[in-house]
């Protein structure tokens, strides 16, 4: 199984490289008025960290909404 793990792995890493080096071309993105001009690869790299930290605290806030709400859990 461990070497199915490092395939995976070493697939995602490969396709990684072969994306970074694809899209070497500077793209610009506007927000709300601010302007960044950078390559494709670095704009779509933020917006993937970006989205991982905000969708892994909005899992963690509703799991401890949910992991709240259960009727068995004491006062404080």
């Amino acid at each position: 199984m461990r070497w199915i793990y490092l395939a995976i792995l070493t697939l995602f890493a490969v396709a990684t490289i072969v994306f970074i080096v694809q899209n070497l071309d500077s793209a610009t993105m506007t927000f709300f008025g601010f302007r960044v001009q950078a390559p494709l690869a670095l704009l779509a790299a933020a917006a993937y960290v970006l989205g991982a930290v905000t969708g892994g605290s909005l899992f963690a806030l509703l799991h401890r909404s949910v992991k709240g709400a259960g009727p068995h859990r004491a006062p404080v």
